[in-house]
């Protein structure tokens, strides 16, 4: 059974009750997406931690090697890696307890949703979380 993309009022709920997000993938070159994203996140007011173990910082902030070490709950992990890493990723959430697993557009898995889904998590792929916030919080 193919994974349904949420409704608006799932996506809204899940952006207005969230107010800590990790960003995986998130790069430290500022013409990246995920860095981009990140950062107009950060602007619209969420707590942003970059997640990438390649990178010591991002503008003077810590980057984790991975979702356990970020020092606080995540509300939303943003994902900007390819969809083969989704399901490790969704394992790594669910070991910390994450809402929700949001994957950038073009970035899904329906065997990685549909374990996501079964632990309790919301789900939203293939969808760019910018996007959807400027379409349904900012309206």
């Amino acid at each position: 059974m193919p994974f349904n993309k949420p409704n608006d009022s799932a996506i809204r709920d899940v952006l207005t009750s969230a107010k800590v997000i990790a960003v995986v993938g998130h790069s430290d070159k500022p013409n990246r997406t995920s860095y981009q994203i990140a950062q107009f996140l950060r602007k619209v007011g969420y707590i942003v931690y970059p997640v990438n173990p390649q990178v010591q910082e991002i503008d003077g902030q810590p980057s984790y090697p991975s979702l356990k070490e970020v020092p606080s709950h995540i509300d939303i992990v943003n994902v900007f890696r390819r969809s083969e890493y989704l399901s490790e990723i969704v394992t790594e959430a669910i070991a910390i307890n994450a809402n929700t697993i949001w994957a950038q557009l073009g970035i899904s898995d329906e065997a990685a949703a549909q374990k996501a889904l079964d632990a309790g998590m919301n789900v939203v792929m293939d969808m760019c979380i910018l996007i959807e916030y400027l379409r349904l919080i900012r309206v």
